[in-house]
């Protein structure tokens, strides 16, 4: 697998190696984030320590994490989100819609719609108690069964349900670009954004995803403003055609091909500043250590 330049001697031995908590706490405070992405967040499933809410919110901000995503619907008390909230000093910078895959607003049945509409309205409401800015949404899935236009259609129609709580609220509903076979081209994604003639929409930008058939920066300067977060996870294209498609993402962050200098270069030129949220397997406290670091590492290049 071709190494970029930037990973660095360091990073290449820690790969290979377990890190003790002093000194992947040390590499942590070692390294100054520097914008476009200065603010780390990561999801909330990629924590894995068995220990309680408010714990595992002090965890990872103790890592040098700045906020964490959650899920939405969730099974969490929400008073014990706030508290813990509290309690840890620490964001909670958006949410996931958790029912865009399984119940799509592209769906063949308009009971299925409805309830992922519902859920998005119910999340922007639930986003502006935790403090967020944003809910996360797949706007829709291609198969054999839903047209591309029907899923273009459907889609629409049910976004249009939701900006009036996303007004009321001031919470952004954040399209992320996946694979579901949908706005695979950053041209006709920022088309998507434009037609809703609203700020309330903007695009959740994931690095990692567009790897596999497209190059990172090229996406990011054809969505410019429209970005408003952005997920960090890396894509090995050698491991794609050696091993499958799927095994691209078994690569640590900045052992792919993303080409982070590049990434960079391109969010500070459509003048984005703010958030990189990590979503890539998660762990127990060392393994998130090395999240954090290596976030950094790749936010200072």
């Amino acid at each position: 697998m071709q190494r970029r330049k930037f990973v660095g001697r360091g990073l290449t031995a820690l790969a290979g190696a377990s890190v003790t908590p002093a000194l992947a706490g040390s590499l942590v405070q070692s390294v100054t984030p520097a914008t476009p992405l200065h603010k780390k967040s990561l999801k909330f499933g990629m924590i894995k320590e068995d220990i309680s809410l408010v714990e595992k919110f002090k965890l990872v901000k103790s890592l040098g994490f700045d906020g964490v995503e959650l899920d939405y619907p969730n099974t969490l008390d929400e008073n014990e989100i706030l508290e813990a909230k509290e309690e840890a000093g620490i964001e909670i910078p958006g949410t996931v819609n958790s029912l865009h895959w399984k119940k799509p607003i592209s769906a063949a049945s308009a009971a299925v719609r409805t309830e992922c509409t519902d859920s998005m309205i119910e999340a922007l409401h639930k986003t502006k108690l935790y403090g967020g800015t944003t809910v996360l949404l797949v706007p829709g899935v291609v198969s054999d069964e839903v047209s591309y236009e029907e899923a273009w259609d459907r889609s629409v129609t049910q976004i249009h349900r939701m900006l009036p709580a996303a007004q009321e609220t001031g919470i952004r509903i954040a399209f992320e670009n996946v694979w579901n076979n949908f706005l695979i081209s950053p041209l006709e994604a920022a088309r998507y954004v434009d037609q809703f003639n609203s700020n309330m929409v903007g695009w959740y930008f994931d690095v990692g995803n567009v790897v596999r058939y497209g190059w990172p920066h090229h996406w990011i300067t054809a969505l410019g403003h429209r970005i408003i977060k952005v997920d960090i996870k890396d894509y090995s294209r050698t491991k794609q055609k050696e091993e499958g498609i799927w095994e691209g993402f078994k690569v640590k962050l900045g052992d792919g091909d993303a080409d982070w200098p590049k990434v960079n270069q391109a969010l500070a030129a459509v003048g984005y500043s703010g958030w990189g949220s990590a979503e890539v397997a998660g762990g127990d406290r060392i393994r998130m250590e090395e999240i954090s670091q290596r976030m950094d590492r790749l936010y200072s290049l």
